[in-house]
């Protein structure tokens, strides 16, 4: 692979865009509303990467994501990703997240104990919310204490975590109700 190149390609749930340079791939953009968007966001993040056809270890990438978005079992687990220019720490949240299974979820909390850095929920919930890898690093599996399906990057396009996490057959908490809001700060109620 010389330079940089991207390509969009077709999944179940629209028009997806991908990425890639010498070292593997650099980003995944799932759908925006309209294919336009789509294209936009990765002109933005990759002005130096020229539309081509994917070479063959970005076609098995795309294989992989858009198995995954039909609900199917995708692997992406040997997709290489050029992580040049990310931080890190980052680089450490992104090689863990891959290493949750299919269908299971982790707390920014779980995955900052399990980086020995208990301290660093926050810098945990932000490298998530930088993951320019899209499915690839399913950040859709990490969510805020509580299993709250929370949002996704802004690479996630129109897609939510919790559609993601429904298609992996993953349980989690949806939303919030105004209990689990005001119950932890309300103060106990005296017993007669």
């Amino acid at each position: 692979m010389a330079g940089r190149g991207y390509t969009i390609f077709d999944t179940a749930v629209g028009r997806c865009g991908i990425a890639w340079g010498e070292l593997g791939v650099v980003g995944v953009q799932l759908p925006e509303l309209r294919e336009i968007e789509t294209r936009k966001r990765l002109f933005q993040l990759y002005p130096d990467a020229r539309e081509l056809r994917p070479p063959e270890e970005i076609e098995t990438a795309i294989e992989g994501i858009a198995a995954t978005l039909r609900g199917g079992n995708g692997d992406l687990s040997g997709v290489a990703l050029d992580m040049t220019g990310i931080p890190a720490f980052n680089q450490r949240v992104y090689q863990f997240v891959r290493s949750i299974p299919r269908g299971e979820t982790r707390t920014y909390d779980e995955v900052a104990s399990a980086l020995r850095v208990s301290g660093a929920v926050y810098s945990v919930a932000q490298a998530i919310g930088r993951n320019p890898f899209m499915i690839i690093v399913p950040c859709h599996r990490v969510l805020e204490a509580g299993n709250y399906a929370d949002r996704i990057s802004p690479n996630g396009g129109s897609i939510s975590k919790r559609w993601l996490l429904s298609i992996e057959g993953a349980r989690t908490i949806t939303s919030k109700t105004l209990f689990d809001v005001l119950l932890p700060v309300a103060p106990p109620r005296p017993h007669p």
